[in-house]
């Protein structure tokens, strides 16, 4: 066992009120990635970007291993629903992709015999298992690539038919017409109706209001 894991995981738990079998995930995975490219934590903005491909307690694990954030920009969510993570060195390019192995449920027994629940199985087993046994690692390139996924950060632009300002370069153009993503049918969500809200109204419900 890794001698800082014990402390990453109360990090981690402490989030929670309780350590499950994916934040155990998350902190090994996220030591494996760092170790992968050569670099310790607490990460610099300038050296790495982690893609994860879900929310929830295996992030969170991730992060606590890591140092990466959203804020700094170094943690992105990607959800594919999968228990995964993809760690690329800025500096070098270097990206590499890991996930758990196919039989690691199972295996963990192997680790936690004295467990009978499943669960428990995992929570200790994960904490045991060396990572060529608990991991896959895969050599990847990244789509989009990873300078546009930095993308620059002092970049402002308006989108032409919202007007709302978009940052870091994320803008599309479609047909010679500058759009954010959400005017392109590219977004998260899709505009029912705007309001103007008053000040004198601002704690009042958007259903009270007129539209704008």
């Amino acid at each position: 066992m890794p001698p800082c894991l014990s402390n990453l995981l109360k990090q981690s738990s402490a989030r929670h009120s309780h350590l499950c079998p994916r934040q155990v995930l998350g902190v090994r995975l996220g030591l494996a990635g760092l170790a992968a490219l050569g670099l310790e934590s607490p990460i610099s903005k300038r050296a790495l970007l982690v893609i994860v491909e879900t929310d929830g307690c295996f992030a969170d694990g991730i992060e606590v291993a890591t140092g990466v954030t959203i804020g700094h920009r170094t943690l992105r969510v990607n959800d594919l629903g999968k228990i995964a993570a993809t760690f690329a060195n800025i500096r070098t390019g270097y990206t590499i992709r890991i996930s758990p192995a196919f039989d690691v449920r199972e295996r963990a027994r192997v680790y936690a015999p004295e467990q009978d629940r499943l669960y428990f199985a995992q929570v200790q087993g994960y904490q045991l298992m060396p990572e060529e046994e608990l991991f896959r690692f895969e050599e990847v390139v990244l789509t989009p690539s990873l300078g546009d996924l930095l993308s620059e950060p002092t970049a402002r632009v308006n989108c032409e038919w919202c007007g709302e300002e978009i940052i870091n370069d994320r803008q599309v153009l479609v047909d010679g017409v500058l759009l954010c993503k959400s005017c392109a049918n590219q977004g998260y969500y899709k505009v029912l109706r705007r309001y103007r809200i008053p000040t004198k109204l601002r704690d009042v419900s958007l259903k009270t209001l007129e539209p704008g």
